[in-house]
């Protein structure tokens, strides 16, 4: 299912925090975004997940908008690991991630036997299956960030809208993740820190800056060393990952970069 993104523009208190900004998420792709710390990555992907509602611009799945559909359908549609997790959860494991089929239940409905394989597979794919009657709160973050995901999982929708997904993860579990992102082949949103993570596990990658959209295309046609410099303020050369061929970004950890930051586009937000 593709998303498409049209002039957005959100407001806190009379400021703009994202400003017309238009991006789009092929069918099937992972299409990542990027930028500096309150860039407006968060602020976008709540809005496709509809956490919030835009003061300008939609966002379309397959061409329908979101606001059009009841939260039961967007439910179905679209899953979110916001970084936002909310309150700890009394729960076990299974029972956090059994949550993710509310959008396909009846009101007090119970499980049934597609229920229960759903869940056993998630689980199972972020490897989480030995600790499924575990409680929710005994966990490391690591785990918890892999049960939460599960439970996105467990929702089986065409869209996934992932904020940040690799916190709190150890090295192998980050490429489990990725990995198993790709293996997916769900549309998905991502917002991601590690740009080399992002280099190699999005099809498609959007750039933000000071809630304007600065970048968009191939992880190789984005990620130059001009853009690493005005964008994110530091010293960077590209050079081909000797295992996998995808762009690899060295840092310069001694030097300051000595040019000036992109300035904000003007719109009629």
């Amino acid at each position: 299912m593709r998303v498409e993104i049209e002039d957005l523009c959100v407001a806190y208190a009379g400021r703009t925090v994202v400003s017309g900004v238009g991006l789009f998420a092929a069918e099937g792709e992972i299409t990542g975004l990027i930028g500096p710390n309150g860039s407006g990555k968060s602020t976008l992907l709540r809005t496709v997940y509809r956490h919030l509602r835009p003061s300008a611009g939609r966002v379309l799945l397959a061409g329908a908008d979101i606001r059009e559909l009841s939260p039961t359908q967007s439910a179905r549609h679209v899953a979110a690991l916001p970084q936002e997790r909310g309150a700890d959860f009394e729960l076990t494991v299974r029972e956090v991630v059994a949550m993710g089929r509310t959008p396909y239940k009846r009101a007090f409905a119970g499980e049934d036997a597609t229920d229960r394989d759903i869940v056993a597979r998630v689980l199972a794919q972020v490897g989480m299956e030995a600790a499924a009657g575990r409680r929710f709160t005994a966990l490391s973050g690591g785990e918890r960030q892999r049960v939460l995901l599960a439970r996105a999982f467990a929702q089986e929708p065409d869209v996934l809208v992932l904020d940040e997904p690799t916190n709190h993860l150890d090295v192998r579990h980050q490429v489990e993740l990725l990995t198993l992102l790709r293996d997916q082949r769900r549309t998905t949103l991502v917002s991601l820190h590690d740009l080399n993570a992002a280099a190699s596990v999005c099809d498609r990658l959007h750039v933000l800056h000071a809630g304007t959209l600065v970048a968009s295309g191939s992880p190789r046609e984005v990620l130059t060393p001009a853009l690493l410099g005005e964008v994110f303020g530091v010293r960077a050369a590209v050079v081909d990952h000797p295992l996998t061929g995808d762009p690899l970004i060295a840092f310069d950890h001694r030097t300051v970069w000595d040019g000036q930051p992109v300035a904000p586009v003007e719109t009629g937000c």
